[in-house]
């Protein structure tokens, strides 16, 4: 997801800046074992160069040289990248992954009414569907905004393994962090990196300077961040402040969030936990995650945002967290 909302963006500015050179590498299948899986994308652009990586660096030199022509000629390009053979762990690039990429190469100046599907994307909440014909034809849509293109196809383009593929692209989940301190400039960039939202909602003076590192700043209180969360899938209780978090939590159990998170040891949660009514506990008891955090080890609010990042992360890839 992380490459995903980077590459899509860049491909906005793309658009929205007349880039005639770029060219959207989509990764529509792949077999064995492979650096990245359908629906990975890399922006390749002669203007502003490369945007996400769909291996460790060996393949980017090829597909950036096939991507680049595909914009020039304005065609859809077949690209097929096979390293399952024995021969590729010594010679070449040594690329030895044992697998197999399938890519369609798209110049992006041929798409015309992309921008706009794009930015319907990037405001999150629907998903994104892409369908590409062997034969040219590139579709995509969200909700009821539908877009079609006939490409031609370059003379070199390998033959596609199916007559069509088809991609769903989830919109970015959403992180609301009600208040920032000391982990915020740190954590914010983080989980932006990893593909989150992140919506910050903070009205303290002192640390409202920091709501420009979110993707949206709400200067509210905890209650009424709480009454806006709808559409986010996680919630981060991060004031520092006793009586904020309590009133963060009280107004985050009113709602459906499946994920609520509390900054501070056990024992803060514990007295917290004091002052709130029984059907607030409940509420909360099968949701909340306290500490917030994986056990990493270290102290200090560098450790605690990368415990926080990658707990977030294992959520986003549906692994324990």
């Amino acid at each position: 997801m992380s490459s995903q909302r980077k590459v899509l963006e860049a491909a906005l500015r793309a658009v929205a800046t007349g880039d005639a050179g770029a060219g959207l590498a989509v990764v529509v299948d792949t077999e064995g074992s492979t650096y990245v899986h359908a629906g990975a994308m890399a922006l390749f652009s002669a203007r502003d160069g490369q945007t996400g990586w769909l291996s460790g660096g060996c393949l980017e030199p090829d597909i950036q040289r096939r991507a680049l022509a595909a914009a020039d000629a304005g065609a859809l390009d077949w690209m097929d990248i096979d390293t399952r053979d024995d021969e590729d762990l010594l010679s070449g690039s040594a690329v030895g992954c044992r697998g197999r990429l399938h890519l369609a190469l798209l110049p992006l100046a041929r798409l015309a009414g992309l921008a706009a599907l794009l930015e319907d994307w990037q405001r999150g909440g629907e998903t994104l569907h892409w369908s590409f014909d062997a034969g040219g034809e590139v579709r995509a849509g969200i909700g009821a905004r539908q877009a079609h293109w006939r490409l031609p196809v370059t003379a070199g383009a390998e033959t596609p393994q199916r007559p069509a593929y088809g991609l769903a692209i989830r919109p970015a989940p959403k992180v609301l962090i009600c208040g920032a301190g000391p982990e915020t400039p740190l954590l914010v960039p983080w989980l932006r990196e990893l593909g989150w939202r992140v919506t910050l909602a903070e009205r303290r003076p002192r640390w409202q300077p920091h709501a420009a590192l979110a993707d949206l700043a709400w200067d509210v209180s905890p209650t009424d961040a709480a009454a806006r969360a709808d559409g986010h899938a996680a919630a981060l209780v991060m004031h520092h402040h006793f009586e904020l978090d309590r009133e963060a939590l009280a107004a985050l159990a009113e709602t459906e969030l499946p994920f609520i998170g509390l900054l501070g040891p056990g024992r803060r949660r514990d007295d917290l936990f004091k002052v709130l009514s029984a059907p607030t506990r409940e509420r909360l008891r099968h949701r909340l995650r306290s500490p917030i955090g994986l056990r990493l080890g270290g102290q200090g609010p560098e450790a605690i945002a990368l415990s926080i990042a990658a707990q977030l992360q294992a959520v986003l890839a549906g692994e324990p967290a």
